[in-house]
């Protein structure tokens, strides 16, 4: 079994800041990279976005939790990249990495001496992962993005909500900006054992959110119709979507015509009545369609429910709280609650990589994961090591 992961022998040098860089940074550092993040005295901004916080350091508040879900398995050193002696090291860093991460505005990187041509010269294999708001040229280039803003520009919260648009609950823009630019620095890392050369990987937020439109997209790219929002119920299947019952909510999924005959049978409806025959005749009766099944829904509890849908093999589930996903026996065994040591506040219970390998099955390949570092937690050992 590998001790670190299938990217133990890559360095990442992580100047990001806020969420979607780090969280490219963290899924580097989930399969086995070393991660050293750079910081500035003031520290990552995400580190003071509580409450709530992580825990306390000598009587006071130190880090958020926000701060702590995009940050494990890293390293972190403090430089102010303004300063001519920090530049040099940051320059040795480069000189020694394999991949370096940054989202600044665009040009900002290029303003203090580090233009992507710079970077080249000081170490050629250097891939470059680079992520902004509204992407690297064209005419909004410059704006700043930040989640909110980019689900809104990118159409994420026009289908989203039930009667007005609305965010997603996490910061979804953020995350796909990071997911993609990780997937992205791997191709490039393959690519460069064929070449031996560095290229630099760019994507956005905007990027994220468009790449996901998926069928709504297409809804109006090829089919002429602009959706809207949706609510908690699928615009282009029925029944797929949350049903109130006589205790909890429920969720199913007829995904089929297999299944509709199975729902149908099991719920007491006749599977064949014209009106809901196939899913075309289903949407287009839709509220209908609702409305007979949350006459069926009301009648028992979810837990009724539940059991007899998933016995006829449909899939249906419960609408979790976060503390209820944590304790459930699922999440347990698929090893998607991490539980770390960290230096200042003690044990931290942490999300876990959604990755598995077969060598290391509940860490992301990695043996190990390492608690998110305190500001500078290793400025020195850092140095002492580039003096080598």
């Amino acid at each position: 079994m590998t001790e670190v992961g299938p990217l133990s022998d890559i360095l990442v040098v992580d100047l990001t800041r806020a969420l979607a860089g780090p969280q490219a940074a963290m899924m580097l550092g989930d399969l086995g990279a070393r991660v050293i993040k750079v910081e500035s005295a003031t520290g990552d901004d995400t580190r003071a976005w509580g409450p709530p916080w992580a825990g306390e350091a000598d009587g006071h508040h130190e880090d958020s939790t926000y701060f702590m879900s995009a940050n494990r398995n890293k390293e972190s050193i403090v430089l102010d990249l303004k300063d001519p002696h920090d530049s040099d090291v940051l320059v040795e860093l480069v000189r020694r990495a394999d991949v370096l991460l940054e989202n600044f505005r665009t040009g900002t990187l290029d303003r203090l001496g580090f233009t992507v041509a710079r970077l080249h010269d000081l170490n050629p294999r250097l891939v470059i992962g680079s992520i902004t708001g509204f992407g690297h040229d064209g005419p909004e280039a410059h704006r700043a993005g930040y989640d909110q803003i980019a689900q809104g520009e990118g159409g994420l919260m026009s289908v989203t909500g039930i009667e007005q648009p609305t965010k997603v609950g996490v910061p979804i823009a953020d995350l796909l900006a990071g997911m993609n630019l990780a997937y992205g620095v791997v191709a490039a890392l393959h690519e460069r054992d064929r070449t031996g050369v560095g290229r630099v990987v760019r994507t956005s937020l905007l990027a994220g959110v468009v790449g996901v439109h998926a069928f709504q997209g297409t809804a109006w790219l090829q089919g002429g119709r602009v959706p809207g929002v949706s609510g908690a119920h699928h615009p282009a299947i029925a029944p797929y979507g949350m049903f109130a019952t006589g205790s909890a909510p429920v969720q199913v999924a007829v995904g089929s015509e297999g299944l509709w005959q199975k729902f149908a049978t099991a719920v007491g409806m006749d599977p064949d009545e014209r009106r809901f025959a196939t899913n075309r005749d289903r949407v287009a009766h839709r509220e209908e369609l609702i409305g007979v099944l949350e006459g069926h829904f009301a009648t028992e509890p979810a837990e009724h429910w539940l059991e007899l849908l998933l016995a006829a093999g449909i899939p249906a589930g419960k609408v979790r709280s976060m503390d209820d996903v944590y304790a459930w026996h699922q999440v347990l065994a698929q090893g998607l609650l991490l539980e770390v040591d960290h230096p200042a506040y003690g044990p931290l219970r942490l999300s876990g990589s959604p990755l598995r390998f077969d060598d290391n099955a509940f860490s992301g390949g990695r043996a190990t994961h390492v608690a998110p570092p305190t500001l500078g937690q290793h400025s020195d050992e850092i140095r002492a090591w580039l003096a080598e």
